[in-house]
């Protein structure tokens, strides 16, 4: 396996650690065996011990350590628009200022070990699908079980699968442009795990790792629902609109624009205003700031997941302890760089855009970030993806396909700043780009649409790295160009102890 964690065997054995959703239920204060946790020859036995299952591969995939909070706060300090103010190595300063090694527990060590944990307990759940087949078509599960509610829960356990393998690629793995996919990738672990016989596994080229995503999230868009039955699911579970919309994000960072217009099309209409025309309806939300609003559930959102104070990202892991001030309730761990190169100090980042208005507060001469309002117990959704990128996804690849004068790529790319500046008073015309005359400067807008747009949300390193381009400096530090061994994250020390064929950075 991953590396010797005695922890993640004993969930694989178990299989069923409650995640969000536990049952609580009256017992003998004397009995010592916990009512939720079963042994794995039970754990299929009725539905709704395969749907706490179900959660719990949710559970594991937004773990604090990973994209519950710190998987998008490291996809954002790598760059140039925060600035680290407490030099804690728990909070990411390694992250911050590339001085990060295979021994770094707190960033390299955790998200790989938190990742690889994720992908085992979802090939657990799929063997286990495989495993009591026949016990799913059996007395207390409806007759239609097997071909219709256990080929959900398989989707959404293998788009799960696609998503934590693509965040691992963009930190642990040359981007797909160097070589075209030829540079070596992860350990393709696609078999459920619960000993320690099979940790040796060589790592998959970027192209393989890719080819299997693209696999999964097929599969996750054929058998999910098209919608579910609250807000609430609809933000929190995979639907079909969540594998499509993925598929534009990793078919993008692939830099195969022809696919990510085909996927988006089927979630894009052809004119504003852009909407989703079947399964949840998404659009871009009337106002940016309700989108980030408690409960955070309008549907521009498509994927995000939830915390409840009974279930919280955990101590250091929160979004807006990293960024509020703490006059706000965070823990002022980053603020907003106004230097030389960073979005504040650019004149673009116009002061009549709501995103500047809503999501930067300044507290004596120093800015923050206040995307994440809530303050302790830090309960804000954390975001995987919303309809915007969509827009601004496909906006490139028409821009990129068709050239600068593509009337589509520039409405779908106007329709961002104009939700985000309107009619002021005394009256000011809502701001929109001026058809381009070159490709270069049409994707150069949309690259800056995307980085106030996303800034807080963990895209930035992904858009630096897709594009093979060199990482910002900010402050003392230098940039990281794409030649510098610093442009990826080391192979963790506990991997390369227990994985005999892996190999470094």
């Amino acid at each position: 396996m991953k590396t010797l964690n005695k922890n993640n065997v004993a969930a694989s054995l178990f299989a069923a650690f409650l995640a969000f959703g536990a049952v609580s239920c009256q017992t003998d204060k004397l009995d010592p065996t916990p009512k939720t946790l079963f042994p794995q020859e039970v754990v299929f036995d009725t539905p709704a011990r395969v749907l706490l299952q179900v959660n719990n591969m949710y559970a594991y995939v937004k773990v604090g350590n990973f994209l519950g909070g710190r998987y998008q706060i490291f996809g954002d300090i790598r760059a140039n628009d925060f600035i680290n103010r407490t030099s804690n190595g728990v909070t990411g300063v390694g992250v911050w200022n590339h001085t990060l090694t295979e021994t770094s527990q707190n960033d390299v060590v955790n998200t790989w070990t938190a990742g690889y944990a994720a992908i085992n307990q979802i090939n657990v759940f799929l063997a286990g699908l495989d495993a009591n087949a026949a016990k799913l078509g059996t007395t207390p599960f409806p007759a239609n079980y097997v071909t219709t509610t256990a080929v959900q829960y398989r989707a959404e356990a293998r788009l799960l699968r696609a998503l934590t393998y693509y965040s691992l690629l963009q930190l642990y793995a040359r981007p797909y442009i160097d070589g075209n996919g030829s540079k070596p990738g992860l350990p393709l672990r696609l078999q459920a795990e619960t000993g320690m016989d099979n940790n040796d596994l060589a790592r998959s080229s970027v192209a393989e790792v890719y080819a299997q995503i693209l696999a999964d999230l097929n599969f996750a868009e054929d058998n999910l629902p098209l919608t579910y039955t609250s807000a609430v699911l609809n933000v929190t579970r995979a639907h079909r609109n969540t594998a499509i919309a993925l598929k534009t994000r990793v078919y993008l960072t692939m830099g195969k624009y022809d696919d990510v217009i085909r996927e988006a099309n089927k979630i894009v209409s052809p004119t504003a205003p852009f909407r989703a025309t079947t399964g949840v309806p998404h659009a871009l939300n009337p106002s940016v700031a309700a989108v980030f609003a408690p409960p955070q559930e309008t549907t521009e959102s498509i994927l995000s997941f939830p915390f409840s104070a009974q279930n919280t990202p955990g101590t250091q892991n929160q979004l807006a302890f990293y960024y509020l001030p703490t006059t706000l309730g965070g823990g002022g761990e980053y603020n907003l760089n106004t230097a030389a190169g960073s979005l504040l100090a650019n004149p673009a980042f116009r002061a009549n855009d709501d995103r500047r208005i809503n999501f930067v507060t300044t507290v004596g001469t120093t800015s923050y970030l206040r995307k994440y309002p809530s303050g302790t117990p830090y309960l804000d959704k954390a975001p995987v993806i919303r309809y915007a990128e969509v827009l601004l996804s496909l906006s490139e690849a028409l821009f990129r396909t068709e050239g600068a004068g593509s009337v589509r790529a520039l409405a779908l790319l106007n329709a961002i700043p104009l939700r985000a500046t309107p009619l002021t008073n005394p009256v000011t015309a809502p701001f929109q780009y001026a058809p381009f005359t070159s490709t270069q400067a049409a994707v150069d807008a949309v690259l800056f649409e995307r980085r106030i747009e996303f800034l807080g949300e963990g895209i930035r390193n992904i858009d630096i790295m897709r594009l093979n381009a060199p990482i910002p400096g900010k402050g003392p530090v230098s940039a990281v160009n794409p030649s510098d061994v610093l442009y990826v994250w080391p192979i963790p020390s506990t991997e390369l102890q227990t994985n005999r064929l892996m190999t470094r950075n």
